[in-house]
């Protein structure tokens, strides 16, 4: 395989190395990937102060927006031109299949950007505010505008199971905007990050406007969280880290942005019951269940559950676990070996309170080496189950039967969590009538949708505000008001 050369942080224009490495590891075999230098706090502190620095001086902020979509083309161009290295670096840093890191990733992750360019530019930045002409008249106010400013500096922090997407979900609407980024990406995954600071250099971004940073704990991600010269967090991760950021962040009352953990249900109307081993099947399927929108609580009729458990059992004793260089393998590892005994944890979890294994349940046989476990079938006798109520993050599916829909809707409302859910029937109009009694941020029905123009984000314990589509480009924006009069 071909990696991506970068093993530092990109910080202010320049590739830095620091005294300490660290490891990065392929957990589909526990091999030695790379060493990459940490960045010092110190270093991290600096890529602060010069995105603090360029953003007040308007480098960036104050280029027209024609100007800075020409500068992020020639960026994603850069990207797109490491098309193979960048591919085989995702592979090896996350034991991720190629289809995954080749489509969901690189392919998905460069139009979205291109889309999310093309979505700025379509979007009024500064419009009149209305407001009754006799107020206007009274008060003197000949113009009432509303503007939509950049935040100003953005600390980004992404997760392990998509770091290159994630990235660009966060470091393109934000520049786009006119922001100031420091990436911090996940230390099990930085690697392919790199890339945006090579392709920042490339396309010519004004030193200090985007950073990258990469280390080996959390000292650096504390110091971009709570630091003054930080005027916003985006944040992708657990709802534990998500809890802690907010906490960091309230000193200096900071805008933040999170999008944290899910335990999202798939909801099976009587009528589409056939469908529930592919979507079960979809739930681990290249990412080995590591997707917050993973929905991994099953519903469906109390009366066809045991056919629906065995259903799934079947499709996922089809599903051949192994390496990405295994062109038969439709599931990988999961990241580490904390996340692997995390899987076991639940499962015995399940059991004890009344669950039971229909399949899987522990690591596959003949793979000594790499972090597998195999896809879980759960049959779960109620949502109080711990393997209902938690997010596991691997590939677990728990299966609950309901009694009729309202049920069903109070099943899958009962959550801390709210970021997806699905709904699945052959009478559409009565699909969309649970799809929209659900308590989540987005709702699939009978379908999917990735795109730019469409946001995503949680309700409850999933999150704060959104990303992507137009909402996901003013999570990065503030809004000012404008009065204008002339004198009297």
């Amino acid at each position: 395989m071909t990696l991506l050369p970068q093993r530092g942080s990109y910080i202010a224009g320049k590739w830095t190395d620091g005294d300490d490495a660290f490891a990065v590891e392929n957990p589909a075999d526990e091999s030695h990937v790379a060493d990459v230098a940490a960045a010092p706090v110190a270093e991290v502190e600096r890529a602060i102060v010069e995105a603090r620095r360029g953003f007040d001086a308007g480098v960036w902020a104050d280029a027209p927006a024609p100007e800075r979509a020409r500068v992020l083309r020639a960026f994603l161009d850069h990207i797109a031109g490491t098309h193979a290295a960048l591919v085989d670096t995702m592979i090896a840093e996350a034991g991720q299949p190629r289809v995954f890191a080749e489509r969901a990733q690189f392919g998905a992750g460069l139009a979205l950007s291109r889309d999310t360019i093309d979505l700025y530019l379509s979007m009024p930045h500064e419009e009149s505010n209305p407001v009754p002409t006799d107020e206007l008249v009274r008060d003197g106010v000949r113009l009432s505008v509303r503007r939509h400013e950049p935040v100003g500096v953005v600390a980004a922090i992404t997760p392990y199971n998509a770091a290159f997407l994630m990235g660009l979900q966060k470091i393109v609407p934000a520049l786009m905007a006119g922001n100031s980024v420091v990436l911090r990406p996940s230390p099990l995954t930085p690697l392919s990050s790199l890339v945006f600071g090579a392709a920042a250099e490339a396309a010519g971004l004004p030193p200090g406007v985007l950073s990258v940073v990469v280390e080996p704990g959390p000292a650096g991600a504390e110091l971009l969280t709570g630091h003054p010269a930080v005027d916003m967090v985006s944040f992708t991760g657990s709802t534990a880290v998500g809890r802690l950021i907010l906490g960091q962040a309230a000193p200096t009352v900071k805008r933040v942005a999170l999008e944290l953990g899910g335990k999202s249900a798939q909801i099976y109307l009587p009528d589409a019951v056939d469908r529930a081993a592919a979507g079960a099947v979809a739930v681990v399927a290249a990412t080995a269940g590591q997707a917050c929108v993973a929905a991994t609580r099953m519903l469906v009729p109390r009366d066809r559950k045991d056919e629906v458990v065995e259903a799934v059992s079947r499709a996922y004793a089809g599903i051949t676990v192994g390496p990405p260089a295994d062109p038969s393998a439709g599931m990988g590892p999961v990241i580490s070996a904390a996340q692997r005994d995390r899987c076991e944890h639940f499962v015995k979890l399940a059991v004890e309170h009344g669950g039971r294994v229909a399949h899987g349940g522990g690591r596959p046989d003949g793979l000594d080496r790499g972090y597998y476990f195999r896809p879980t079938v759960l049959d779960l006798p109620g949502n109080d189950n711990p393997a209902a109520r938690e997010e596991i993050f691997g590939p677990v599916i728990g299966i609950i039967g309901y009694r009729d829909l309202d049920d069903a809707v109070r099943i899958a409302n009962d959550s801390d969590y709210g970021l997806s859910g699905q709904v699945y029937g052959a009478d559409v109009a009565a699909a969309t009538s649970v799809a929209r009694r659900l308590r989540t941020g987005a709702v699939n029905v009978n379908t999917g949708m990735f795109s730019a123009y469409a946001p995503s984000g949680g309700y409850k314990q999933s999150g704060l505000g959104r990303e992507r589509g137009p909402d996901g480009i003013r999570a990065f924006q503030e809004v000012k008001h404008l009065a204008i009069g002339g004198l009297r």
